[in-house]
């Protein structure tokens, strides 16, 4: 039986509205929509909100090229974004936009409790302006040759070459990437949020509500020291202006989170619920939000230390995930595989890739695979073969036969007991988002139903006279096992139960109703419920995803490079020749001598041989070694890349581990049987 009635308000992270949504996205929302559904089904009051995120210089810049309003540019990719996530099914309870009258209210409110208990601050800075449009330039709108390595037209923050940083005013050759001009050097007054007087608290919170693998990464941040946060923008800005600073206005990452309280807010007025039950700081009700790893610092950092000085509510969890590949890489433009959401929905059942997410989800970070091979082949096996087929090899002997009516009794009551008793390990996979673990102990049981179906079988006893009574109770106890399945599999398959609810004449799939059998009990004529992926409706994906992108980019006015990267949306490196990758020389290299670096926080210079020849190393694993564990252990080097000046001396090559990062980094040991200087094929 299902615990007590809980109140859960769960949200997505909001997809930014200037592009659409592809399936690197759809791994969160079909994610979320997974635990929403499960918690329905469980009889819990469960509410699910998102918005789009709608505010910044991108959005601003994007309509200005294609010659239409902010407004109308964020309307239009709303109804876009909302039909692409109905077609997956996504069911939110409310979807909104954070450029919205509750989100300007509650970023006002936010904003001035911060200022009024003295964690805002103001600062003079100076930065790059473009002295045609009139507009300061975040970093990543001004663009130049490296000042390291001459590299040409680098981002203002970053070279892509050498790696390098810098501030914009240290490029050569810099110009606009929204004017072309040369920018000049202006003073500007910004706000900031003293993210550091909320250290202790933030340590505490971090500790109980993010999952360990995030916590790694979180106390790198900790330990460099929370610095203050800039908050603030410049005029032009597409955004809230800050109540007490005209011509200010709050900086998109400032407003985006408040946009789950304002969407929520949005809802209870339209249905009559208590806001304040839900986010006043004594609130009894649980909040979760579902996240990238890449926006992790923003919702276990700044949002919880916003919420903790403006007296709201923190979240019991922030739920990360990784990133998605398909066939084992990045999603590539150029092999068909950066696949749009409606692109895929011209091709494929939606139910398809929710059930292939859920068999590769788990709690953690890790990235997932679709292998788009092993994606049609597991879909047949476990979805077609297995839980489909249980019902069609039963259904017609019943109706034929029975004139659609199930038996009195279960012939094999322990095995419907123990299906239904594995609801429990099931509910728990649910709960704790191991989606993967759940599928295999689903499909389980679905394997126990086809073996007792084979070993019954039914279409030889209906040819032979006497056998009826065996015939109805061995159908009778197949689709009770269907059932049974079908129930478990609902929060991942919605269209596909809400129709085997109609074959199974009943109204729905409550968790808790598989407990009672379905006997004397009358059914509908079955329709198929779901067919084969055949291999030519993938290809054919793949090759409109070729042509959909390659038009879209000859249609597109030139982008602006943006200051708020797409939720969820990990940049896309450019592919290289197998030429190209043959010349990185890689060797084992022994690690003769390790030492700290004065000043560093997590380099480590290495003395490594490689065979007849040391080389120094600088390298960034000290969270994963100490210097007395990696003398004498080996590693593996790139041995061609071109020596590099360091603050702390020359490095002349790089070392290569494998791992999440944080303590979670390995390199091989001396048993393993390299030897230095051998060539890594």
């Amino acid at each position: 039986m299902t615990d007590s009635k809980r109140k859960i308000l769960v949200t997505s992270a909001l997809p930014y509205a200037n592009g659409p949504i592809h399936l690197g996205h759809l791994v969160e929302y079909i994610q979320t929509d997974i635990w929403v559904r499960f918690q329905k089904q469980r009889g819990h009051n469960c509410t699910y909100v998102c918005a789009d995120d709608a505010h910044g210089t991108p959005i601003m810049l994007k309509a200005d090229q294609m010659g239409i309003s902010p407004q109308q540019l964020i309307d239009q990719v709303s109804q876009e974004h909302q039909r692409d996530f109905a077609g997956f099914m996504v069911g939110f309870d409310n979807y909104y936009s954070t450029h919205s009258e509750e989100n300007r209210e509650f970023a006002s409110t936010i904003y001035t409790r911060l200022r009024d208990k003295g964690h805002i601050a103001r600062k003079t800075i100076t930065q790059a302006y473009d002295p045609e449009k009139e507009m300061f330039l975040p970093d990543r709108f001004v663009k130049g040759d490296c000042p390291k390595c001459n590299a040409p037209d680098q981002y203002g923050d970053s070279c892509e070459k050498c790696g390098a940083t810098y501030s914009p005013v240290d490029m050569k050759n810099a110009y606009s990437a929204v004017s072309g001009a040369k920018p000049i050097e202006k003073e500007s007054e910004h706000y900031f949020f003293k993210l550091g007087d909320f250290e202790q608290f933030l340590r505490g919170w971090v500790d109980a509500h993010v999952q360990e693998q995030m916590i790694h990464k979180l106390n790198e941040w900790f330990e460099s020291g929370l610095q203050n946060w800039d908050i603030s923008r410049d005029a032009p800005y597409w955004g809230f202006e800050i109540p007490d600073a005209p011509g200010k206005y709050f900086y998109v990452w400032l407003d985006a989170p408040i946009g789950y309280m304002a969407s929520f807010k949005n809802w209870c007025d339209k249905n009559g619920v208590d806001f304040d039950e839900y986010w006043n700081e004594a609130s009894n009700t649980e909040l979760y939000h579902f996240i990238g790893k890449d926006i992790a610092y923003f919702h276990t950092l700044f949002w919880p230390a916003m919420l903790e000085g403006a007296g709201f509510r923190k979240p019991n969890g922030v739920f990360c995930h990784g990133f998605l590949t398909v066939d084992g890489q990045k999603m590539s433009k150029s092999r068909g595989t950066f696949i749009m959401a409606e692109t895929y929905l011209n091709h494929l059942r939606p139910e398809y890739l929710r059930y292939y997410f859920a068999a590769k989800l788990g709690s953690g970070i890790d990235d997932i695979d679709l292998n788009l091979e092993d994606f049609r082949m597991r879909v047949n096996a476990d979805l077609v073969n297995k839980v489909v087929n249980i019902a069609s090899r039963c259904a017609g002997f019943i109706k034929k036969k029975f004139d659609g009516q199930l038996g009195a009794t279960l012939v094999n009551q322990p095995l419907y007991d123990e299906a239904v008793a594995a609801g429990e390990s099931i509910a728990q996979a649910y709960e704790n988002r191991e989606y993967s673990r759940a599928m295999r102990e689903i499909m389980a049981i679905a394997d126990k139903a086809n073996v007792y179906i084979d070993a019954a079988e039914p279409w030889v006893l209906a040819k032979q006279e006497g056998k009826e009574q065996e015939v109805q109770d061995c159908c009778t106890m197949g689709i009770n096992l269907f059932r049974v399945i079908l129930s478990y599999l609902t929060p991942i398959l919605p269209e596909v139960s809400a129709e085997a609810a109609k074959f199974l004449n009943i109204e729905s799939f409550d968790w808790d109703a598989i407990q009672q059998p379905l006997l004397n009990h009358p059914i509908n004529k079955f329709k198929p419920l779901m067919q084969r992926v055949e291999e030519d409706k993938v290809n054919a994906m793949i090759e409109d995803s070729k042509q959909t992108l390659a038009a879209a980019a000859a249609a597109a006015p030139a982008p602006a490079s943006a200051e708020k990267t797409p939720l969820q949306e990990e940049p896309i490196a450019d592919e290289i020749s197998f030429d190209d990758f043959a010349k990185v020389d890689l060797r084992i290299a022994r690690i003769v001598k390790a030492e700290h670096v004065d000043g560093a926080k997590k380099l480590l210079q290495l003395t490594l041989d490689i065979g007849g020849e040391t080389r120094n190393v600088f390298a960034g694993i000290k969270s994963a070694y100490s210097p007395e564990d990696l003398e004498g252990k080996l590693t593996v080097m790139v041995a061609n890349l071109a020596p590099r000046k360091m603050k702390f001396g020359m490095s002349e090559g790089m070392v290569l581990a494998a791992g999440p990062g944080g303590k979670d980094l390995w390199i091989l040991e001396p048993h393993e049987g390299a030897q230095p200087g051998m060539r890594v094929m």
